[in-house]
């Protein structure tokens, strides 16, 4: 066994240093001119407008996005990110502007005139979100249909995966974390599970966008949580925060601060955690695979090889636990929220 994952290992290093030279082509170019080796792991972690999968030669394989701007003074409009750059290297930049407008550099949509608009553009994050969702829509349709048509059953196909998680959500984390109340948040954490665990698990496919790694959507379904626990936090978990029962009152004037302060801090680590493990992986992982490209080594390449297939492994364990925590998190800050305290005197 460890033979036969030497010598994969070992085709696939010299399938990287065979490919190196085209895929270097996709990364930045240094102070002096030369390519940087590991300018393809920013390029892979930031959202585009443009979904890159690979360089072959001189060709590059992109699928081309909408971009779609509104300004009050020409109304919607339309393109393709094509549009925007230099159509042999795939660059974008103010000096490939197209009817007005200009996506730069650092892959900003702007206006030549500087003049106001909206962007509604389609970015490659966008896409990947449906791309999750339809694939989650797809995993409870199917099992739902297969409950409707087979009833009790024994689950089969897409039923026998998703059985199992709806129940350990349901039974480990939102009944055990917020209580008798907890059956009408379990569609918002199991909608949590499935959309971040599907999105960790597409973010490590070759090609695949860092979805889950964009601050952005880590930030969204913070925010979604903090609504939902603030709107659903009964009058003792008020009263907590602004009048903390058993606290002397000169203590509430710094006592009331923190607790408010808490109410922040509790969404935006949600936040960070989820951005964090996330995009870390990746570049670790990139990292690994940018070795063989500095030091043009076959033995480096094997054993960088054999760190990113270890660091894969990891990273699926990674993609289900990070979802967990963000289910269980979101869950314990509901329980407390809608949690009834009974005060003994």
């Amino acid at each position: 066994m460890t033979r036969k994952l030497l010598a994969l290992s070992l085709l696939f290093s010299a399938f990287l240093l065979t490919l190196s030279g085209p895929l270097m082509a996709a990364g930045s170019e240094t102070e002096e001119g030369g390519e940087d080796p590991t300018g393809f792991i920013m390029h892979h972690i930031k959202d585009s407008h443009e979904w890159h999968f690979a360089t072959i030669g001189h060709t590059h394989v992109t699928l081309p996005l909408p971009v779609i701007v509104y300004s009050s003074d020409r109304g919607l409009e339309f393109f393709k990110s094509s549009d925007f750059q230099n159509h042999e290297t795939h660059v974008f930049g103010e000096e490939y502007a197209h009817e007005g407008y200009y996506i730069d550099s650092h892959d900003h949509v702007g206006r030549v005139d500087g003049a106001s608009f909206i962007d509604f553009s389609i970015t490659k994050n966008v896409v990947m979100m449906f791309l999750v969702i339809a694939i989650v829509l797809w995993l409870v349709l199917s099992a739902a249909a297969h409950y409707r048509k087979h009833g009790t059953a024994a689950p089969k196909g897409a039923a026998s995966l998703v059985e199992p998680i709806v129940v350990f959500v349901r039974d480990e984390i939102a009944h055990k974390s917020i209580g008798p109340k907890y059956k009408k948040f379990v569609p918002y954490l199991l909608t949590l599970f499935f959309f971040i665990w599907v999105g960790n698990l597409l973010g490590l496919l070759p090609g695949a966008a860092n979805l889950t790694g964009n601050i952005a959507v880590t930030a969204t379904l913070a925010v979604l949580t903090f609504i939902l626990v603030n709107i659903n936090g009964n009058k003792d978990y008020w009263k907590h925060v602004f009048m903390t029962p058993g606290v002397p009152l000169p203590l509430l004037l710094v006592i009331v601060p923190v607790e408010i302060i808490g109410l922040f801090t509790k969404p935006f680590a949600l936040m960070v955690r989820l951005f964090v493990a996330i995009t870390a992986g990746h570049i670790v992982i990139l990292a690994f695979i940018a070795l063989i490209f500095i030091f043009q080594s076959y033995s480096i390449g094997v054993v960088s090889t054999l760190m990113v297939t270890f660091i894969n492994m990891i990273e699926l364990l990674v993609a289900t636990i990070q979802a967990y925590v963000f289910t269980l998190f979101t869950a314990m800050y509901i329980g407390s929220a809608v949690a009834e305290h009974h005060d003994d005197h």
